[in-house]
């Protein structure tokens, strides 16, 4: 019986560890729809470097990298969770209001270059190196710099 349960383990663990970090290139209509709508809608002049789908044992993830450089990441359903623009802003209308009105009034010459979302809140990082952390009801719970 012992010998079972450590075959058992010893074969999940193999498993698991064939399956991990398995990134495979793919073509941008591999994308789920949600993300694909994403790209055309704001990032329609951009020009695909390389699209990517990472997968692990329990998750699945998107990434889309531009020729100059500016990258976007999605989740399995295609929502944006992360945007790093290094050659211009973020486009204002993914950010959201509250986020997009503290750094206005409290930055008014910082542009944002990164946010990235999840399930607890934002972060944004600016163009006057501040990464500020905002919890899912916008409010600031972080300053670096």
């Amino acid at each position: 019986m012992k010998k079972l349960v450590f075959l058992l383990v010893c074969v999940f663990t193999m498993s698991s560890v064939a399956l991990a970090d398995n990134d495979k290139p793919i073509q941008v209509g591999q994308l789920p729809t949600k993300a694909q709508t994403f790209l055309t809608t704001y990032f329609k002049s951009h020009k695909v470097a390389l699209a990517k789908q990472e997968s692990d044992l329990f998750y699945k993830t998107y990434d889309v990298i531009f020729t100059n450089g500016e990258k976007v990441e999605f989740d399995k359903s295609g929502e944006w969770t992360e945007v790093k623009c290094s050659q211009s802003e973020v486009p204002s209308k993914i950010v959201p209001a509250a986020i997009r009105d503290y750094v206005k009034t409290n930055y008014p010459d910082a542009k944002i270059l990164r946010i990235e979302r999840d399930r607890k809140g934002y972060e944004v990082k600016l163009s006057n190196r501040w990464e500020i952390s905002f919890d899912s009801q916008m409010r600031v719970v972080d300053i670096d710099d």
